[in-house]
């Protein structure tokens, strides 16, 4: 199998396609009933208002700030790399998104906005969203991506490939388009509403750590269901177990369906609940979303002023 940075610990894990099938395959069942009862409690779970803002700017942080349109131009993807900067033109101490992420051909666009800013620009690539195309095509439309000048990586695994057990396959690629990334952080992305069972996240997490993927990665955001708390709440568990076994912290990305600040607090509960508080930050846990910035900025104006605004005064990129 392709040499990865796997850790010395799990060498023996990668070292052939049955080894790699015994281990993801005796990983220890997930209690379905007990991820469902914990996320729950997690939910409901009271904030204090003096933490609420402090979250609430910690959540804005850590959006990638996503459009992913065959209608893209690079007008809206110029417009949506200035609302990344100054997510409220009118208070300049909302801080920063993480990061703009768009569609290869679009990076340059957002990278003339963000250059020298500290948002990240983010791609996807590896034929998003189906991943249903060879390797050779993945690589190069992750290398345009780079070479138009983005700092991340977003791919998708073959899904196809992972239901049919060719864990190795998937390795594989994986492996491939981390090297291909050389320095810049890879995004691995399951698509779980097509994983069917918490079983197989748990094997895709281990899988796609064990490849040398930076993030793990719940949805593209164009198939039902995309991020769900118990889903990301079995992806915590994973890099929390990661960074126990083998000393590396690797960090955690749900997308699709985070529209509101009530949904990104109470993911940000279960970060620290789950993962702990060295996850909470825009280097470990990242946010795959576009509206949820818009609820963040009209809450965080309320805490601010004490009545809330009205939607049309906040920016639509």
């Amino acid at each position: 199998m392709a040499t990865t940075q796997t850790p010395s610990a799990f060498r023996d894990v990668t070292a052939s396609e049955s080894a790699l099938k015994r281990f993801l395959l005796g990983l220890p069942p997930v209690d379905e009933v007990g991820v469902a009862q914990r996320t729950a409690d997690l939910s409901t779970r009271s904030i204090k208002q003096d933490t609420k803002l402090a979250l609430i700017d910690l959540a804005i942080s850590m959006v990638d700030l996503t459009t992913l349109e065959g209608a893209d131009t690079r007008e809206k993807v110029r417009g949506l790399a200035v609302k990344a900067v100054t997510p409220d033109p009118d208070d300049p101490t909302t801080p920063s998104t993480a990061a703009v992420c768009v569609y290869p051909d679009m990076v340059g666009a957002a990278a003339e906005v963000l250059a020298g800013t500290g948002v990240k620009v983010a791609s996807v690539a590896t034929a998003f969203p189906s991943g249903r195309s060879s390797l050779e095509i993945k690589l190069a439309d992750t290398r345009l991506a780079i070479d138009n000048g983005a700092d991340e990586i977003d791919m998708v695994i073959d899904r196809g490939a992972f239901l049919e057990g060719r864990y190795g396959a998937v390795f594989e690629e994986i492996a491939a388009v981390k090297e291909a990334c050389g320095d810049h952080r890879l995004k691995v992305i399951f698509e779980t509403g097509e994983l069917v069972t918490y079983d197989n996240v748990r094997r895709a997490s281990w899988l796609a750590l064990l490849a040398g993927g930076d993030f793990i990665k719940t949805s593209t955001g164009k198939v039902s269901p995309a991020a769900t708390m118990p889903v990301t709440s079995i992806m915590l568990r994973a890099v929390r177990d990661w960074r126990d076994e083998t000393g590396e912290m690797r960090a955690v990305k749900p997308a699709g369906g985070i529209r509101t600040t009530k949904d990104a607090l109470r993911y940000l509960v279960m970060v620290h609940d789950l993962a702990g508080p060295d996850w909470m930050s825009p280097e470990w846990f990242r946010f795959g979303a576009s509206s949820v910035v818009n609820d963040l900025v009209m809450q965080r104006r309320a805490k601010a002023s004490g009545h809330y605004t009205s939607p049309r005064y906040v920016s639509t990129y």
